[in-house]
């Protein structure tokens, strides 16, 4: 049980799993023990993991085992689990020729619910020389950029703007397209009178 004097203290077990590559020719193929981690719940047996007989599960399981990354040129950039706060981000991100008028953008990918598989987000750090002009304040500072972009001053200004011209546009005809306004309607309004 002991092997190269290494003390085991309590308990410890690991299953043996069986020839994993079905008919593949013995030797050819070695299966690392430690790629062989994956245990999802519905595979559990009373705790203990019992690997399936199907070769087709097998390699399934085993492709699950890879880690996903965009390779060696890209140094090996993992692929980040979508949070809602990242999804969020991302979808500003794609609005964002909405957000700043000022700005224009190329026209990229316009829908809202595809995002891009491999991506990392960082924060920015300023240099010690943009310290009293370009900086956020602490007070500017949020966690994600939706906060951010919902605190900013000028920006809530621009969209109460936009959202009351979007209205205006929007609202019915209604009562006001029978008031009189300026002197061409009052002539039209004393011509219908006579």
């Amino acid at each position: 049980m002991l092997e190269d004097n290494k003390k085991i203290i309590g308990l410890s077990w690991e299953p043996k799993l069986p020839s994993l590559l079905f008919g593949a020719k013995s030797g050819s193929q070695n299966v690392q023990e430690s790629s062989l981690v994956y245990k999802p719940d519905s595979e559990l047996i009373d705790g203990l993991f019992v690997p399936p007989n199907d070769p087709k599960k097998v390699n399934k399981l085993l492709k699950k085992q890879v880690n996903d990354t965009t390779g060696k040129s890209w140094f090996d950039m993992p692929a980040p689990t979508l949070t809602p706060e990242l999804k969020k981000d991302l979808q500003l991100l794609k609005l964002r020729n909405v957000i700043d008028p000022k700005r224009h953008y190329k026209k990229g990918d316009s829908k809202l619910t595809t995002f891009p598989k491999y991506f990392q987000v960082g924060t920015v750090v300023e240099p010690t020389s943009e310290y009293f002009t370009s900086r956020l304040t602490k007070r500017e500072r949020k966690a994600t950029l939706a906060d951010e972009l919902l605190s900013d001053q000028s920006l809530k200004v621009y969209r109460k703007r936009k959202v009351r011209e979007i209205e205006e546009k929007s609202q019915p005809g209604g009562v006001d397209k029978w008031k009189i306004k300026g002197k061409s309607s009052w002539k039209r309004a004393k011509q219908r009178r006579h």
